[in-house]
This record gives C-alpha cells, structure tokens and sequence, in this order.
C-alpha cells in the first residue's frame, strides 16, 4: 500500500513518545448522560465518535494496550452516555455514543443527539475528535450530519479508517483517496486520514503519535 493518507513519516523518537504515553496508566473517570455532570475542565480532552459498531471501542483498548479499559459488544448501540477516561493525567479520552443505530427509541437517539451536540458546541477543552469510519463501508448519510455538526461548530476532527485489514490494498487506496476529495470541502476536517486495525494492531503507533501531541507536557 503506497501510504494512503500522505502523510510524512514520523521518527523513533515521536513513536517513543506516543509508546510511553499510552502505556502509562489510564483510568475510567465517569460516565455522562447529562451535560451537568461532566468533570472539571481542566485537560485537554479528544473524543471518539462514529456510527454503532464502527470499533470505538476496540480502537481505545488497543491504543492504550489493554482488552478491557472500554467494553466491546457484538450488539450496537451498547454505548449509551460519553465516558470518559483519563490517560496519565494528561490527556481525556472521551468514548461518545454511537449513531445511526435504529434499534433504539426515538426518545434515546433525541436525548443522545441533544447531549451530543451540547458536548461538541460547548466544552472548551475539547482539541480533536477522531470521527471513525469503517473501512469497509465508507462514508454514510449519518456521517456526513456528523461532520456538518463538527464542521460547524468549528471542531477540528480527524476522519479514523477502521477494520482495514477486511480490505486489500487497492480497495483501501481508493476508498483514501475517494475520501480524501470529499474533505476538501470540509472546513473543519484534518486533512489527513488515520488507517487503522484494532485487531491487526495496523496503524495504532501512527495514531498515538498524532494524539500525544495534544496531551499537556
């Protein structure tokens, strides 16, 4: 695969770096269904978010090199408030609901939707969100609400590939390539695009690195 996203390469010292920071000690602070209830503002904080069963899950245990810190499930929708973790006390990593499952009362995806988009308007710490897309399936209609919220509410966000070893290499080159247009007109997207495999662990050094930078020396 002839480097899909167009970055530059990172150097050992930045791998190092993100390595040491994800092995450190990262624990869960609360869980969040209503905006009164969130904690102190005072790290930086970078969230995951991304349609019911894209791997948001998996993706936060293999960054931070554990199987349990966020609990998986083969059901979608199982993640229903933001929880937030804290990594060495310096960065916040914060696993937002997912969206687009339609198993769940209408009720539920207002309320979510509400909480969701209070979070992403309002909390100032917030540096980054990581909007996961599955490979597999690219960019759907429930995507692309989400990155008109991000897009407006001038939140930064970097679009994460998941499940990429379920592709060749020629199909996740294109499908790169295809999103790659598509975020040109994005004003608040990244213009880069993180590849990755939580199974495979494809891609998780790389992703370290561009979050370390966001965690308070």
């Amino acid at each position: 695969m002839d480097n899909p996203t167009g970055r530059n390469e990172y150097t050992e010292s930045q791998f190092e770096h993100g390595r040491r920071l994800f092995a450190r000690e990262c624990r869960f602070i609360l869980g969040v269904a209503d905006l009164g209830q969130l904690p102190p503002a005072d790290l930086p904080e970078v969230a995951f978010a991304g349609r019911s069963n894209v791997g948001k899950s998996s993706l936060l245990n293999a960054l931070t090199g554990r199987k349990t810190l966020a609990r998986t499930s083969n059901t979608p929708g199982r993640t229903r408030q933001l929880n937030f973790f804290s990594l060495d006390e310096r960065l916040i990593l914060v696993d937002l609901p997912g969206y687009g499952y339609a198993r769940v009362s209408k009720t539920e995806v207002a309320a979510w939707t509400r909480t969701l988009k209070a979070y992403l308007r309002g909390r100032a710490p917030l540096r980054q969100v990581c909007l996961l897309v599955d490979s597999r399936h690219g960019i759907k209609p429930v995507d692309r609400e989400m990155m008109d919220l991000l897009d407006e509410a001038a939140v930064i966000y970097l679009v994460v590939l998941t499940k990429i070893d379920k592709l060749g290499h020629d199909e996740l080159d294109a499908r790169c390539a295809a999103l790659a247009d598509e975020l040109k007109s994005r004003p608040a997207a990244h213009p880069e695009i993180a590849v990755t495999s939580a199974e495979k662990r494809l891609g998780i050094a790389d992703l370290r690195v561009r979050l370390a930078v966001l965690a308070i020396p």
